[in-house]
């Protein structure tokens, strides 16, 4: 019988027919990435892959190469449902076909709290609603094409700093208002067959064990049928997990749910078989949803597969491009077109111009398929208006964080970018000494290697690995920095002399989801056109640390990371930067952070730009004043040259199609249209949650409480650099003829709908996302936001002079608030006000009525 077969399946006969040991089994996963199957009914295992940017496969090391798309934040800055519901279905889904995998994990829809969390470019916004809306198209696109999403982390997990046991502090009515609402509005417009939970404790409980948000809210309250699994190690019990409705631990690696314990926990009756057997059904069910919808991924040959065309190019390159947001353009330099404007020559600098900058770090990375630079698109959109113009480069300043990998530096002895890696057992478990004979010699072509599960088999626990390659040669003598950190222990010889240890004793560090070491460094001057031999060895046992002394083995998350560049002096670089810029007849700059610095694993500890970069953009604008800023990060970030510059991009992290993107927006190729997904603030003080965002004895207090991003700035009186909601155009707009019909009461619901004039005042056809924001009356005793998105809509393509009727409807949704003595929500009768523009902010906000509710009205449920 096929896999797929298990669509027919009688679910009700498979649960009866289950043993206690298979019922248990069912309930937590095989290996990293799989969950388990009952072959004796027929009962498949499924695959799972993470996201939320891309479908990485099964290995972090040696991965399949895959699409990488815009990160979550860009993704929400599009404000457009319908093209991410594309992406969705044409992109992820497929992507998951080919990668073999039935459940992609993803998306994530916590909010922006503060954007110094590491995992903030993974979430849409730092709005409920705008996360809500966007998170739903994207269910519902990736279920449409047949594969299952797992919406995560249900609920508060807003931060890296101690995750797995942090106690996210909410208030009842934030906790619905904001840190739900995007799950709730999921799961009213897309029904995801699955949620993940978050690592960390809610108002005292850790969300795995917690019955309030899984049971009472989740299942009893939306009516979701969704199977519940955890985030990977997210579980910390047995019996309150299962008690409380997980229905599947991830991974199966290092778990709790093993036969052993799970009888145990029968026999001493915390647990009963009737409820490991409800678990179980709730895998069985989204089994059974798997099989029914892409047959093909469980009866195919389950391997991993690269598949590109043209088409999906075309796609990532429009949702990339239709993501950016132009902040700035006085003096109209933008588009920048050298053959009209008379640009003969062009400076391109910054440290983020050439490197790989496509996403952020920790589950959303992945090995991308191709991958375009922003100076490579730059300087292939110049020169399609221009062939003549040219261009000159500098790095300026550096904006790394650790020293770049090296895999396209290096070279094995048949000419290949990378090295060879030979494997070692040792002569038992317990030694650490290595035999003589490689278990395995193996190609690899990266130097960021996160090893994860991924060696070979036949190895002992303890085990070693010899990586051997040449650096290219020099033009000159060099003065070369390498740098190494491991997740285990390692040390770097280069022409068999001693550069680094980091083997002998180690400082803990976050690598390498806080396994890692931190980066160890050494110098060797590297001989003109001499091709020196490098050779890292590691093995998977830390060494000692002076805060640890333990020599842990790492398991399941060994890794080794060797960087290296050129040792330069930071004055000299910026000088030249200058030079180049005074030269020129404008300059592109290109700065940003990167995976190392927006990472899952650890929070950002400031807001700043690396190291001299704003330094660098001061003198360079100083130098040029026809200088164009293009930003990359994937959350907000301080830029306190902003009143100096004429022209910001910003472009956030935009995956495979990043520079052809960027390229396409600078010369106008694309009428820049993004919106931005969160508040980009003056400084790290007037951030919302400052002051309570970090934990104080395990426990973070959502003290800022409804006033999250713009909310906060309004509410304070508070001028952010830029507010929510803004981004121009190329062209130009206006607002008019603002109308709201009369309400509608129908089945505890309430619909008014609310329509307006865009016309297109410029000279290009543009898109423009009309916002609508709504302030609740002030009747009531308690405090409001001063204004929430509560509707937007995109206009795409408005040809010059032409306008169009925008419709905008609401619902209770716009109108509610959470009543926590009475645990409903309350639509009241009374004023609300109704306010339309191009941002969030007042000035923006150019029309405005009022709506009359005669009626009020409690409700619950979605």
């Amino acid at each position: 019988m096929a896999p797929s077969d298990f669509k027919n399946a009688n679910i009700d006969e498979i649960v009866e027919q289950l043993t206690t040991d298979e019922a248990i089994l069912l309930t937590a996963g095989v290996g990293f990435w799989h969950t388990h199957g009952v072959p004796r009914l027929n009962v498949p295992a499924i695959k799972v892959s993470d996201g939320p940017n891309g479908v990485r496969g099964n290995h972090f090391f040696m991965g399949t190469p895959a699409k990488c798309l815009p990160s979550a934040t860009a993704l929400g800055a599009t404000f457009d449902p319908e093209l991410i519901e594309i992406i969705g279905r044409k992109l992820l889904a497929e992507e998951c076909k080919i990668k073999a995998a039935s459940i992609l994990l993803a998306p994530t829809c916590n909010i922006q709290r503060n954007p110094l969390g590491g995992r903030s470019f993974e979430s849409f916004s730092e709005d409920p609603y705008l996360s809500g809306i966007i998170a739903a198209a994207y269910v519902n696109g990736v279920q449409s094409g047949g594969i299952a999403t797992a919406i995560k982390h249900f609920v508060g997990n807003d931060k890296e700093n101690d995750r797995m046991a942090y106690d996210s502090i909410i208030s009842q009515r934030a906790l619905r208002e904001i840190y739900l609402m995007p799950f709730m509005l999921a799961q009213k417009l897309a029904k995801p067959w699955s949620f993940m939970t978050a690592y960390n404790r809610v108002n005292g409980t850790h969300v795995s064990e917690n019955p309030f948000i899984i049971q009472d809210i989740l299942r009893k309250e939306w009516g979701s049928d969704a199977a519940v699994m955890s985030d990977w190690f997210g579980v910390y019990s047995i019996d309150h997990a299962i008690n409380a409705g997980l229905d599947l631990e991830m991974p199966g690696t290092n778990k709790w749910r093993t036969l052993d314990l799970m009888n145990r926990s029968i026999g001493s009756r915390k647990i009963t078989v009737r409820t490991v057997k409800e678990r179980a059904r709730k895998v069985l069910e989204l089994t059974q949803k798997c099989a029914a919808a892409t047959p093909g991924i469980l009866d195919g040959d389950q391997q991993e597969y690269t598949r590109e065309s043209e088409e999906d190019k075309a796609l990532m390159r429009r949702v990339a491009s239709e993501a950016i947001v132009l902040l700035k353009n006085e003096g109209g330099l933008l588009p920048l077109k050298p053959k009209e404007q008379g640009v003969k020559k062009v400076a391109i600098v910054g440290g983020n111009a050439k490197a790989a900058v496509l996403s952020g770090g920790g589950s959303a990375s992945l090995k991308p398929s191709y991958f375009i630079s922003p100076y490579e698109g730059i300087v292939r959109a110049l020169r399609e208006n221009d062939p003549d113009v040219e261009i000159t480069y500098s790095e300026g300043a550096r904006s790394f964080k650790t020293l770049p990998t090296l895999e396209y530096d290096l070279l094995t002895k048949d000419g290949r970018p990378g090295w060879i890696g030979e494997w070692f057992a040792h002569e038992n478990d317990d030694s650490m000494v290595p035999v003589e004979k490689a278990v395995r010699v193996q190609y690899i072509d990266e130097t960021r290697m996160f090893i994860s599960t991924s060696y070979p088999g036949g190895i002992t626990k303890k085990w070693s690995l010899r990586l051997k390659g040449s650096l290219k040669p020099r033009e000159k003598d060099t003065l070369y920095e390498f740098s190494l950190l491991s997740a285990g222990r390692a040390k770097l010889f280069v022409d068999d002399q001693p550069v680094i240890d980091n083997w002998t004793k180690q400082t803990r560090g976050d690598a390498f989801f806080g396994s890692g070491s931190t980066e160890e460094k050494g110098q060797f001057l590297l001989k003109a056109g001499v091709a020196h031999q490098i050779r890292v060895e590691y093995c998977n046992v830390r060494a000692p640390a002076d805060e640890d002394l333990v020599e842990a083995i790492m398991d399941s998350n060994p890794g080794v990371r060797l960087g290296g560049a050129d040792v330069q002096d930071a004055d000299t670089l910026l000088d030249n930067a200058v030079q180049l810029a005074k030269d020129a007849d404008a300059v592109i700059a290109v700065v940003g952070l990167n995976a190392d610095w927006e990472t899952e694993g650890y929070d950002r500890d400031t807001l700043a730009l690396p190291g001299r970069t704003d330094e660098l953009i001061s003198k360079i604008v100083a130098a040029n004043p026809k200088t164009i800023v293009v930003t990359q990060s994937g959350s907000s970030i301080t830029l306190p040259w902003v009143d100096e510059v004429p022209v910001l991009v910003h472009s956030w992290y935009l995956g495979n199609a990043t520079g052809e993107a960027i390229g396409d927006v600078l010369t106008g190729k694309v009428n820049p249209s993004g919106k931005l997904s969160l508040t980009f603030p003056k400084r790290l003080e007037d951030v919302p949650s400052h002051g309570h965002f970090h934990h104080e004895h395990g426990e973070v207090r959502y003290a800022e409480d409804l006033f999250v991003g713009y909310k906060h700035y309004h509410h304070r009186k508070i001028d952010p650099t830029f507010h929510f909601g803004e981004g121009l155009s190329y062209t130009t707009f206006t607002y008019s003829d603002l109308a709201l019909s009369e309400p509608i009461y129908t089945n505890g619901d309430v619909s008014v709908t609310a329509t307006l004039k865009l016309t297109n005042t410029g000279s290009v056809a543009g898109s423009e996302t009309v916002q609508l924001y709504v302030t609740l009356p002030t009747t009531s005793e308690l405090t409001h936001p001063p204004l929430q998105l509560k509707a937007f809509a995109k206009v795409k393509d408005l040809a010059p002079g032409n306008s169009e009727t925008v419709s905008l409807s609401l619902d209770k949704y716009a109108v509610s608030y959470w009543e926590e003595r009475i645990r409903r929500w309350v639509v009241e009768r009374g004023e609300y006000r109704v306010r339309v523009g191009t941002s969030s902010a007042p000035k923006d906000l150019v029309l405005e009525k009022t709506l009359v509710l005669s009626k009020g009205f409690e409700w619950n449920g979605l």
